[in-house]
């Protein structure tokens, strides 16, 4: 039985929404539900009557009710969700016009400044306005290459007030990896800014926007905001317009939302691109409104009362996740800059300063502070503090109880896990249920997850596939440029047929109802035919003080495969006879024998996506001499080099 961390108190559950959710359906369809694990029972059994309830009970804005919930769960993938409804995306998240802050920026230079949610429809109706002035309309691309600032989310919220569709790239990514996703889509108008700044250094970015527009014939309009200088030159921007000049002067708009269909396209997202040109996934508005709200409302438990931060940028989907839940009123810090500057601290320091309720972040962020011995709970005031979000990548049952011991006692820690294809999750928490280390509390509402073992027959209490047996709503509507849905298909149903596989190697407690994540399954080991998840070699190593990060990929090997472990030592170390001995004791007594790598290898830095996710398959590639296809989708493509010939390797 995993270790119990934290039970949520009754006064807890009883104010949640989940609570609120599961008396408003048992008041609605004769049900008696207390408890969260019945529930999603009964979602899974009941799709359409779960999202026929939640449609109600989280008071979608539409101007045409839906004539049929689900046109037919047996259609996977192609299931059309409340055919027949009209709405608008922006609208469902523009209804507060109150004094309540709806933004508080903040930079890591300490530039800062504060939006009301009044000012923020002001702002958006006179940004829709000049948009409609220069032709954007209903289906168009607009674009961003930008920050993690206001004027961002503005102009999110402007482009899908008119029925345009979104897409974006943060500017720490290169011009290349920007044309790469932008081009594809072909965007009418480019938003961008002049530089940002991380570890107190500025950095120009107007000499990658120029590229980018050059590189997208489609571009007729490119809008630049000034962050690090006021007024840039933007002369070398073709059909450049500074952001402040574009905005329609005009005071006291009314912003006519598009009424569109359930599934009118929204976002653009990509794929990471590490296993070729990324993909577009292209995401219905109503679709991912409603499933983003479960999870904010439902699964995060958000109120008006709430201070959200979340540690992300316009190139992760968390960005989009975390704009959506401005339709429950609640105030959202967007912070740019690096999140450990000037000290690894920092972010405490602004929970503490901004009252932050609910704290996102990546399991990334929490092995870097753990690794630094930073104890938050001792040295900063995090009374507000009632959840810490996190996703990304697994997170140890070590670095779960780290949060409990140096964070916080009475904190819920809602580990999360689900992937840009759905914008959202596939399993995540409730506020109402205990936490237990290393495991996410349950699968999500109404996504009908299971675990295939490798002849693809449910498992129990064993690790094998994640996949989902049932269409949800927010899952992709079609891929850019797939006419007949073949990359769609191949992505996710050319395993199991008619079944989603996600491509996460999990397992699922039947005790306790929770999911613990062992790594993607295409980057499973299997020496001598036995299966491996990466993560369970990583939570073991990444607890030595000798250890920063670490990389396990699987060398084809004389007819078998061997498991080789990279490591990048921690400041002041370096891999020694000793140390070597120290990891292979440590995995044999915690993991297995089986988790004993062949070789250990010292490395001085590990490849990460731009979502903060470790590549185990780029450098897979490079151990087997087959071409890295994509390395301008990773965060530091460099650290790829330190892989090629490898003398070590070679015996």
């Amino acid at each position: 039985m995993a270790n119990l961390l934290w039970k949520p108190s009754e006064e807890r559950i009883k104010n949640s929404n989940m609570y609120k959710f599961m008396n408003f359906v048992n008041e609605r369809y004769g049900t008696s539900f207390t408890e969260y694990r019945p529930l999603y029972t009964w979602s899974v059994d009941h799709i359409p009557e779960f999202w026929a309830a939640f449609w109600d009970f989280a008071d979608i804005k539409y101007s045409k009710s839906y004539d049929t919930v689900v046109d037919d769960l047996t259609t996977f993938p192609g299931a059309r969700w409340f055919v027949g409804a009209r709405l608008n995306y922006a609208e469902n998240l523009l209804r507060y016009r109150d004094d309540h802050t709806a933004f508080i920026f903040r930079g890591e230079t300490q530039k800062s400044a504060k939006m009301s949610y009044a000012e923020l429809y002001d702002t958006v109706a006179r940004l829709a306005q000049s948009l409609r002035e220069i032709g954007v309309a209903p289906g168009d691309r607009v674009a961003a290459y930008m920050p993690n600032m206001m004027e961002t989310g503005i102009a999110m919220l402007a482009a899908t007030s008119i029925g345009a569709t979104w897409a974006s790239c943060a500017t720490d990514i290169g011009a290349g990896a920007a044309l790469e996703r932008l081009g594809q889509v072909e965007p009418k108008v480019l938003f961008t800014v002049n530089g940002y700044f991380y570890k107190a250094r500025a950095f120009d970015s107007l000499s990658n926007a120029a590229e980018i527009a050059k590189g997208i014939p489609s571009v007729e309009k490119v809008i630049v905001a000034f962050y690090t200088e006021e007024k840039p030159d933007i002369s070398a921007i073709p059909n450049g317009v500074h952001y402040d000049d574009f905005l329609s002067q005009e005071r006291g708009l009314e912003i006519q939302f598009e009424q569109l269909p359930f599934d009118h396209p929204v976002y653009i997202m990509f794929s990471s691109g590490t296993t070729g040109k990324p993909k577009c996934l292209v995401q219905g508005a109503g679709g991912i409104l409603i499933n983003q709200l479960k999870e904010l409302i439902l699964h995060t438990d958000l109120t008006r009362d709430d201070v959200h931060f979340f540690i992300t940028t316009c190139s992760w989907m968390m960005w989009n996740w975390m704009l959506t839940s401005l339709a429950v009123g609640n105030t959202l810090i967007l912070y740019d800059g690096n999140p450990n500057y000037p000290d690894p601290g920092a972010m405490w320091k602004l929970v503490q300063d901004e009252k932050v309720t609910m704290f996102g972040t990546s399991a990334s962020y929490i092995n870097f502070i753990k690794s630094q011995e930073l104890k938050p709970g001792n040295d900063y005031d995090l009374s507000s503090l009632k959840e810490i979000w996190q996703t990304g990548s697994p997170l140890s049952p070590e670095g779960f109880e780290y949060v409990y011991q140096h964070i916080k006692k009475d904190v819920w820690f809602n580990s999360s896990a689900g992937g840009t294809d759905i914008n959202g999750c596939f399993c995540t928490g409730s506020p109402t249920s205990p936490v237990y280390a290393g495991e996410l509390q349950f699968p999500a509402l109404a996504m009908k997850i299971n675990v295939y073992d490798e002849k693809g027959t449910p498992a129990v209490d064993k690790e094998g596939e994640l996949v989902c047996e049932a269409p949800a709503p927010s899952m992709p509507l079609y891929f850019w440029n797939d006419p007949d849905n073949t990359k769609y298909k191949d992505a996710y149903f050319a395993v199991y047929p008619n079944i989603w596989r996600h491509g996460d190697y999990v397992k699922i407690n039947s005790q306790t109802g929770g999911v613990t994540f062992y790594g993607r399954s295409d980057a499973v080991l299997k020496p001598s035919g036995v299966r491996i998840g990466t993560a369970e070699i990583y939570n073991q190593v990444e607890q030595l003080e000798e250890i920063a990060d670490s990389l396990a990929i699987g060398q084809n090997w004389e007819g078998d495969q061997r498991i080789i472990l990279f490591v990048k030592p921690a400041e002041g170390y370096h891999l020694t006879e000793e140390l070597k001995v120290k990891i292979k004791k440590t995995l044999r007594a915690k993991a297995s024998p089986r988790h004993v790598p062949a070789k250990i290898i010292e490395i001085p830095d590990i490849p990460y996506t731009l979502n903060m996710k470790k590549v185990e398959s780029a450098v897979t590639n490079i151990l087997h001499e087959r071409p890295v296809l994509n390395r301008d989708a990773l965060m530091n493509p460099e650290s790829l080099d330190y892989y090629e010939n490898i003398p070590e390797l070679q015996s």
